[in-house]
């Protein structure tokens, strides 16, 4: 009887060491799981931390220079790292020269999603030219890398991915892109860059407000895509070559395109192409969350196919129309920009019988579209009178130490603020806000931002904005 009472707490001894022996084993592969898809980050090429001791394989740079890790150059904010990564672009270099981790032994094996699909980095360079981060997988796949230029030289920059199109399991691998020119290199091009991280993902703010309805009466307009007429057909809003990504939204009720990513997106309405002969304008609505400060541009390509309405049938034309910050209108941040563009504007778009395709492109990489449209109502008197209004002249002297004088001349009273914002787009000084009477009024800038703090010298920008028109130009503060 003892025996058999002996046997079953043996028995049970047993269970419960194959139970705890499970629950160990379980509780390993969950903490080896987490382990294996949490990427080593931050890349801060610090003692003790990532990157410093990394394998970085340098690629189509002619003698392909090594990464090197060095005491930071230029310890001022935003980053006062102790060490950082050093990349050496030759001249002789290919434009997409970069440098790479080893597969799964450096930056680990991840998992990207919501949760860290926002990559930033700190550069230093020399020039104005676009980096580049790819993410990578064991067997060499990637969805490609995105790019986003620097807007200063010779002083360290944030700049911000956002991989929320690149949403995928098992990555192993990051690559670099320092300095990503496809106009190639004039000398070689000492770059920086440190502090590699990955965080949640970056929703835009989109726009409060819908875009302005359109006033011109429908039987004077084709439109391709607005609430306030019928629409032709359009076979995609962003074409298989294309790189962006587009998705329908809706503000206020209006129906709204979408677009992140955006490098360049092919908008085909090639089935049945569209006769603008007897149209005069063309219209388009845009509103970014990004900087629209030098060197952003936004870019509007038309292209006509020619009487065969084929591509390449020896009869095709196209132009392209660049934007920027001193445009009319100028390319602004936060705010709907409507481009009213003469057709005459597009002058190598000798026929437009048979338009296929529009091409957007450009930086900023988040852009909300509506109304677009073909019209043949012609800018009316009250449009040119209105701008004719308003003066904002150039700035004197420029370049200018310690202060320079901005003037500016109204034909009518109107509300006005003159503000001065850096290349970051960083507002530094408010110069003027408030009702100003028919004159011309004057203004001097000495330098200083809002609390009175000398800024440091560089390229500077002045806008003038009313509730009906807007100019910016640019200025340059010496030491």
């Amino acid at each position: 009887m003892i025996n058999k009472e002996l046997k079953k707490i043996s028995k049970g001894e047993k269970k419960m060491k194959k139970t705890f022996v499970f629950l160990l084993s379980l509780v390993f592969m969950m903490t080896m799981s987490t382990i294996a898809f949490a990427q080593n980050a931050p890349i801060d090429f610090e003692a003790g931390g990532y990157g410093a001791d990394w394998t970085w394989t340098v690629f189509e740079n002619d003698t392909n220079p090594p990464v090197e890790i060095i005491a930071n150059p230029d310890v001022s904010d935003p980053n006062t790292s102790a060490t950082v990564a050093k990349f050496t672009a030759l001249e002789t270099g290919q434009p997409w020269a970069g440098c790479e981790t080893l597969h799964g032994s450096d930056i680990g094996t991840f998992n990207l999603d919501e949760t860290n699909c926002t990559i930033k980095i700190m550069v230093h360079k020399p020039v104005i030219s676009d980096v580049g981060i790819k993410l990578v997988k064991p067997d060499g796949w990637s969805m490609g890398e995105i790019k986003v230029a620097n807007t200063v030289v010779n002083e360290w920059e944030e700049l911000t991915f956002s991989f929320s199109s690149q949403i995928s399991d098992g990555y192993d691998q990051i690559v670099i892109f320092p300095d990503f020119d496809l106009a190639g290199r004039t000398q070689d091009n000492i770059c920086y860059f440190d502090n590699i991280t990955f965080s949640e993902q970056i929703i835009p703010q989109g726009p409060s407000a819908a875009a302005p309805t359109p006033t011109d009466p429908a039987d004077s307009v084709i439109s391709l895509f607005s609430n306030a007429y019928t629409n032709v057909p359009v076979d995609t809003w962003s074409a298989t070559w294309d790189d962006a990504d587009v998705e329908d939204v809706q503000i206020e009720g209006d129906d709204t395109k979408l677009y992140t990513n955006l490098v360049f997106a092919g908008i085909e309405f090639t089935s049945q192409t569209i006769d603008a002969t007897d149209m005069n304008y063309f219209h388009m609505d845009i509103w970014t969350p990004d900087s629209t400060v030098a060197p952003a541009v936004f870019k509007i390509k038309l292209v006509d196919f020619g009487a065969d309405g084929a591509w390449g049938g020896g009869d095709d034309v196209e132009h392209e129309l660049t934007f920027d910050e001193n445009s009319i209108p100028p390319l602004e941040s936060e705010t709907w920009v409507s481009f009213h563009i003469p057709m005459s504007d597009f002058t190598n778009l000798t026929t437009t019988g048979h338009l296929a395709q529009l091409i957007i492109s450009g930086d900023p990489n988040t852009v909300y579209v509506d109304n677009v449209y073909f019209s043949s109502i012609s800018t009316s008197v009250d449009e040119e009178v209105e701008f004719s209004n308003y003066t904002l002249e150039n700035n004197y002297p420029n370049p200018f130490k310690p202060q320079t004088t901005i003037s500016f001349s109204l034909v009518q009273p109107s509300k006005v603020s003159i503000e001065i914002y850096n290349l970051k787009g960083q507002l530094v000084k408010t110069l003027a806000d408030g009702e100003f009477g028919a004159a011309r009024h004057s203004f001097v800038w000495n330098g200083t931002d809002n609390s009175g703090k000398r800024v440091s010298d560089g390229v500077y920008f002045y806008k003038m904005q009313t509730p009906k028109f807007s100019s910016t130009k640019k200025m340059i503060l010496l030491k």
